[in-house]
């Protein structure tokens, strides 16, 4: 099997984020000088460049900003996948996040849609609060 685009790389600093993702809980970094949040992690906050940041969970609650949907893609293993969702989606802690859209039905998606994370294989994904759900 060739390389998997879908998996992320971990580091000595990320590797916290992932470990916490696997428990069902999504991390963002909180600055200490300015008290902002921000996503993706990083080690300094990306507003007023303080180092003084620190984890802090998020409550796994999102709207939807935009997206697409994915019909077509070659790399491993999406190709298996498609169709689905890639979004962008705005955290209620305040970062934007960009994510896959899962359990939803495609013609129901809106902008401002509310969003609730799930974890399937410890990623962080998305999914609609309520009755868009597909239940199969």
């Amino acid at each position: 099997m060739g390389a998997r685009y879908d998996l992320p790389e971990t580091d000595a600093f990320t590797q916290t984020y992932w470990d916490a993702a696997a428990r069902g809980v999504l991390l963002l970094r909180r600055c200490g000088t300015c008290d902002r949040v921000h996503h993706y992690p990083r080690e300094f906050c990306p507003r007023c460049w303080s180092e003084d940041v620190s984890w802090t969970a998020a409550t796994g609650r999102a709207t939807l900003h935009t997206w697409s949907v994915v019909h077509r893609n070659d790399l491993p293993p999406f190709k298996d996948r498609t169709p689905y969702v890639a979004a962008v989606v705005d955290l209620v802690e305040g970062p934007r996040m960009m994510t896959e859209l899962v359990d939803c039905v495609y013609e129901n998606l809106r902008a401002g849609l509310d969003l609730e994370a799930v974890f399937p294989d410890g990623v962080p994904r998305f999914r609609p609060v309520g009755p868009v759900r597909r239940f199969e």
